[in-house]
């Protein structure tokens, strides 16, 4: 969650990743879906948007420029400091990490960063029509089609039959949901196990 971290440790980490793998590293960013790091940091729900988008901001000047040139309203300005490791690749992969609001998507084609769908749950067919608003905003903002890539991350788990697949992991991702409701104060969920590649859940 780039929305809880700074900017400038995030890049020189994966930069010095990038050395390390000799340019094989590269960067998912995204708001975040879970909201705990907020109080653990001092920072406040009521800027969740606005933290990402800035410190989006301040880590693709950084990408873009050795000696940043740099303000905004949650984190001290940047006044000519050199950000340092510089990575192997120039520039360096990053992909903006979307959840589901058609805000994010939109706002990956405007900047024109190839996009990363995390299907938390649901079917996946049902994220078509945001893929196709990210693309329609990358093309407005007059970002060529071979640069919206789309990646796709989502649960899954292998084993010999989906039969054995669902025995082995479904019980623990079932508790693992029931328990972040619990702190999140959702309804009780009715959670079951679907097609090996997919988890849906209902609320009761």
């Amino acid at each position: 969650m780039l929305s809880a971290a700074d900017p400038v440790r995030v890049f020189q980490n994966f930069a010095t990743l990038d050395l390390l793998s000799q340019g094989r590293a590269e960067m998912v960013v995204g708001r975040g879906s879970f909201i705990e790091a907020f109080p653990l940091f001092g920072l406040r729900l009521e800027d969740y948007d606005s933290l990402f988008a800035e410190k989006l901001d301040l880590l693709l000047k950084i990408r873009e420029n050795e000696h940043v040139h740099w303000s905004g309203r949650h984190r001290a300005a940047l006044t000519g400091q050199g950000v340092y490791p510089r990575p192997v690749q120039n520039p360096f992969p990053i992909w903006l990490g979307v959840g589901g609001t058609p805000q994010s998507f939109a706002r990956a084609g405007a900047l024109g960063l190839p996009l990363m769908v995390a299907i938390i749950g649901g079917e996946t067919h049902r994220f078509r029509p945001l893929i196709d608003l990210y693309r329609e905003a990358g093309r407005l903002a007059g970002h060529s089609p071979d640069r919206l890539k789309v990646g796709v991350h989502s649960l899954g788990y292998v084993a010999a039959t989906t039969k054995e697949a669902a025995d082995d992991f479904f019980p623990g991702y079932a508790r693992a949901v029931t328990d972040i409701g619990k702190e999140r104060g959702w309804p009780r969920p009715h959670v079951r196990a679907s097609t090996l590649n997919e988890v849906r859940w209902a609320r009761c």
